[in-house]
């Protein structure tokens, strides 16, 4: 069954806005689990915008479910995944000036070096998922340096402007990730998701898991984290319908 990770990044934002100690996402992510969460998902950027590094190593000493790390393919944070060791690692593509995640990791273009980065991390049992585009060419240069898993970058299909954009961009979803599946890899996918257009992506076979953050923060904000994700885990399951409200 198609589980779910929430990216608890912007409980820290609301705390970092103010430099002070709650809301704590630590918190966040106990409350997320108790509603249902599968796993909990934080990204540690270079410039520490909103998780902190006390943040990852208490969070896995509290997390029951699963802890994904994501992080740009760095030295220093290889260094930290293997010092914390997640219970996996997703490689993503981080530029400081970037609001968010902007578009999928260039495998292609740098096969060797991110090859390396998956190497000493699964060698040290950490499984590695690589945050691509739906694309065959990083497809297939996720299958060459043996990463464990991928997570399509479903930006382009949620930042759709009409119904036959998203449908073209649903399809290449849907295409992208049996390619990946026939070539052996496990997939999930993330970014941009929210309560009133996951159904589809939820859909796609062979889909393991949906990382989705904000629009869960977002929604906690207003009605609490265990109903923001109680909700979400009913509609992309097919047991409630997307909800505005």
């Amino acid at each position: 069954m198609l589980t779910l990770g929430v990216n608890i990044d912007h409980i820290a934002t609301i705390r970092q806005a103010r430099r002070t100690v709650e809301p704590d996402p630590v918190a966040a992510a106990v409350l997320a689990e108790l509603a249902g969460a599968d796993g909990i998902t934080v990204h540690l950027r270079e410039d520490r915008r909103h998780i902190q590094d006390r943040d990852v190593r208490i969070l896995r000493e509290t997390v029951r479910t699963h802890l994904n790390l994501e992080m740009a393919a760095t030295d220093e944070m290889l260094a930290i995944a293997l010092d914390i060791k997640p219970d996996y690692v997703t490689l993503v593509p981080e530029k400081r000036e970037e609001v968010t995640t902007e578009g999928g990791l260039d495998i292609v273009g740098q096969v060797d070096r991110i090859g390396s980065i998956v190497d000493k991390l699964q060698s040290n049992s950490i499984p590695v998922s690589l945050f691509i585009d739906a694309e065959d060419s990083q497809i297939e240069a996720s299958v060459k340096i043996k990463t464990k898993f991928i997570e399509l970058h479903t930006g382009r299909y949620a930042e759709a402007k009409n119904e036959v954009t998203r449908n073209m961009e649903l399809d290449l979803l849907a295409y992208g990730c049996n390619q990946a599946i026939k070539a052996g890899l496990r997939v999930n996918a993330g970014h941009g998701l929210t309560y009133t257009n996951v159904y589809p992506v939820a859909c796609i076979e062979g889909m393991e898991e949906l990382n989705i953050g904000h629009t869960i923060v977002s929604r906690a904000s207003l009605v609490g984290m265990e109903r923001a994700v109680r909700e979400m885990k009913q509609i992309i399951h097919g047991k409630q319908q997307s909800t505005n409200s």
